[in-house]
């Protein structure tokens, strides 16, 4: 991915922000002057936070969570439609839906409710329908394909947000920070950063500066996509690998149990020998295989306290909470299954009070299909429950 210079930021206009009177004052830290009653934004942070949300956002891609694009307002609905479709991931240009985080269930019926209008297209009911209800039929699918079809492929909640203009878009923002979930964004001189997670001060009314953010990020989210499939392809030679490794640790305990089952009459012979053998050397070699067992065993136990499961895989765990439950101590699926509501509670509403109102009542049971393996089971049952609760 070519990072993006200070020059052409300047051509496409990003650094233009909005009339002096029509500032946040949180936003001064990132506006370099005025010039003519209006903040110029300074280009040097934009790259640099730029750069930093890039990282981020490659880093969600590769682990497989989607990330949801928010843009409504006009001079960025086809630049966000045409550039996220690219690397295949949801976005919302025509209007944001009440609820569609924070109510999901209700959200995710109504995609289902599309797509069986196409099943009924397909086995015949349609046309058996009346010529007044095929046309109403037609009207709601048409209706819920423009305002829910580009999310029809996410069936659990978004690793991340990305939002162009954050006070046009303030419910989606709303909703996120109540399910903290991180919030990338394209942040002007009259927008809050304080509710944004990765700012990208820039121009969010200029499709030219809308275009070249919008190319980078969605670049950065590409090259996420191509890591995450050449992992996958790569997973296949190693367990092709171990399965040698087997193979060639078991092929000379076969050769040796030949060898020793051969030379039976010398055997016997130099037995007395070896047990006149000092018995200070046949210690000491069995004590530094222990040691050296001992080391490993330290060492493999200290990885596995250093790795952690993903929590966020669990319906209603933001990555905020599932930091705030691996620094309690809980590490792994199996552990969080075993955990008590109350004592999930409690971790949470210390480590921040803006997490008190999460209910970790179901974490335990969706932590025990995890433990287990069971992604589909616990796919299943998330896409029913309402907000991970049943």
């Amino acid at each position: 991915m070519a990072k993006v210079e200070v020059k052409e930021l300047l051509e496409a206009g990003v650094h233009f922000g909005h009339l002096t009177r029509k500032w946040n004052p949180n936003m001064a830290p990132y506006i370099y002057m005025e010039r003519n009653g209006i903040h110029v934004i300074n280009l040097y942070k934009t790259v640099a936070k730029l750069d930093e949300a890039n990282e981020a956002l490659k880093k969600i891609a590769a682990s497989g969570r989607k990330i949801l694009f928010v843009a409504t307002k006009k001079q960025a609905k086809d630049i966000v439609a045409e550039k996220v479709a690219n690397v295949n991931m949801p976005y919302i240009t025509e209007r944001w839906p009440g609820g569609m985080l924070t109510n999901f269930v209700t959200i995710r019926k109504a995609v289902k409710k599309m797509a069986s209008i196409d099943r009924m297209k397909k086995d015949g009911t349609f046309n058996t329908l009346s010529k007044k209800e095929r046309l109403q039929v037609d009207r709601l699918r048409a209706k819920l394909e423009k305002n829910l079809g580009s999310i029809s492929e996410m069936t659990r909640l978004p690793g991340a947000l990305f939002i162009v203009d954050t006070m046009r878009e303030h419910i989606a923002v709303k909703e996120a920070q109540k399910l903290n979930i991180p919030i990338f964004a394209m942040v002007d001189t009259n927008c809050d950063p304080r509710d944004i997670d990765f700012v990208i001060p820039s121009n969010d009314d200029a499709s030219k500066s809308i275009a070249i953010i919008m190319g980078q990020v969605t670049d950065a989210v590409a090259e996420g996509l191509s890591e995450r499939k050449a992992e996958k392809q790569v997973d296949p030679e190693e367990g092709k690998g171990k399965k040698r490794e087997k193979i060639t640790q078991e092929a000379p305990k076969v050769a040796s149990s030949k060898i020793e089952s051969a030379p039976k009459a010398k055997k016997i012979e130099e037995a007395p020998v070896v047990a006149e053998a000092p018995a200070v050397k046949d210690d000491t070699k069995p004590t530094k295989v222990a040691e050296e067992k001992k080391v490993a065993a330290e060492k493999a136990v200290e990885s596995k306290m250093t790795k952690s499961d993903d929590f966020t895989k669990i319906e209603g765990i933001g990555p905020k909470a599932a930091e705030a439950i691996i620094n309690a101590g809980i590490k792994s699926f199996a552990e969080l299954s075993k955990a008590k509501a109350d004592e999930i509670k409690e971790i949470l509403t210390e480590a921040s009070s803006r997490m008190a109102h999460l209910d970790p009542t179901s974490w335990p049971k969706q932590a025990k299909m995890a433990a287990k393996g069971k992604w589909d089971e616990l796919k299943e049952w998330q896409d029913n429950a309402k907000g991970g609760v049943e």
